[in-house]
């Protein structure tokens, strides 16, 4: 599961960073610390949730 999970997390941790990102510059907040902090959050949630999907399609096996 672990390969998986991390195969995933490249996919959603980009996704939630990038997604983080546009949120942040949508909001008017265009200088460098408020986007790194947004990435970062983006990042260290893309793990657990990877975990969480990766467990997810590893028990609906058919």
């Amino acid at each position: 599961m672990f390969r998986l999970a991390s195969m995933l997390y490249s996919i959603i941790g980009t996704t939630l960073a990038g997604t983080l990102i546009i949120a942040v510059l949508t909001a008017g907040y265009d200088t460098l610390v408020p986007i790194l902090i947004a990435a970062g959050i983006g990042a260290v949630l893309g793990i657990p949730l990877s975990f969480w999907v990766a467990k997810a399609i590893t028990a609906n096996k058919v």
